[in-house]
C-alpha cells in the first residue's frame, strides 16, 4: 500500500496536464479588428447640376461601403421635368450657352426644344445623362426664343410646357421650371453703324434745309413771310 499515494499524485498531475490549454500570443491586427467600429455609409458626392456628373450607381461601386444616393422615382414612370438654369447669350457669335439640373428621376438622355416666334419647335440632338451644359448655335440676331429641357427614359419624356405656359407678362420662369425665354440682341458693331448712319442722314438733312433756306429762296425770289 506504499505505492498508492504515489499513484494518486501521478494521476493528479496527468489530469492537470491534459486539461491545461497552451497559451498562444494574440495577433494585434485581430484585436484591432474586433474593437473597430463598422463603417457607416455616407452620402455620395453627387450633384444634380454638375456637368458630366458620374451616375450615382457608379459612385456606389467605387467605394468599399456603398454610399447613399438621392431618392429617385420609379423606372416605370417618365422623368420629372429638369430645372433650367442660366442661359448666357453671346451676341457676337450668335450662340447661347445653356445649363440645367437633373430631376430626381432615372434619366437616359436629354433633349433641347427651341421655339422661335410661332414656328414649330426645333429638337436638338440627344444628350447623354451626364451632360448638364449645351450650346445653341446659329441664333438670329434680334430674335426672341423659348427654350425647354426634356428628360427621357424607357417610360417616356418629361413635360415641356413650351411657349403657351408663360406668366401674364410673357416670360417663363427659368429658375424653377424646365422652360425659359431669352432674346438675342443685335450685334454691337451693327448698333454703332446704325447710329453713325442715322447721324449722317440727320446732318445731310440739316445742311439741305439750310441751303434751301438761305440760297434757293433768294435765287428763285420766293416771297418772305412777315
Amino acid at each position: 500500500m506504499l505505492g498508492s499515494p504515489w499513484l494518486l499524485w501521478l494521476l493528479a498531475v496527468t489530469s492537470l496536464a491534459a486539461g491545461a490549454q497552451p497559451l498562444t500570443p494574440q495577433d494585434p491586427e485581430e484585436e484591432e479588428d474586433s474593437t473597430a467600429t463598422p463603417l457607416r455609409p455616407v452620402p455620395c458626392d453627387y450633384d444634380q447640376c454638375r456637368h458630366l456628373q458620374v451616375p450615382c450607381e457608379e459612385l456606389q461601386q467605387a467605394r468599399p461601403v456603398p454610399c447613399l444616393c438621392p431618392g429617385l422615382s420609379s423606372l416605370a414612370q417618365p422623368p420629372a421635368p429638369p430645372r433650367l438654369g442660366e442661359v448666357r447669350v453671346v451676341a457676337e457669335d450668335s450662340h447661347a450657352e445653356v445649363h440645367w439640373c437633373a430631376p430626381a428621376s432615372p434619366v437616359h438622355h436629354y433633349q433641347l426644344l427651341l421655339w422661335e416666334g410661332t414656328k414649330a419647335p426645333h429638337r436638338g440632338p440627344l444628350l447623354n445623362a451626364t451632360i448638364r451644359r449645351a450650346t445653341l448655335r446659329g441664333l438670329q440676331l434680334g430674335s426672341t426664343y423659348v427654350l425647354c429641357v426634356v428628360a427621357a427614359n424607357d417610360a417616356g419624356e418629361s413635360l415641356a410646357p413650351g411657349p403657351g405656359s408663360e406668366d401674364p407678362d410673357g416670360v417663363a420662369s427659368p429658375t424653377f421650371g424646365p422652360c425659359g425665354r431669352f432674346s438675342v440682341p443685335p450685334r454691337p458693331s451693327t448698333l454703332v453703324h446704325t447710329a453713325i448712319g442715322l447721324g449722317a442722314a440727320l446732318a445731310l438733312l440739316s445742311c439741305a434745309a439750310l441751303v434751301w433756306h438761305f440760297h434757293l429762296r433768294q435765287r428763285w425770289g420766293c416771297p418772305r413771310h412777315h
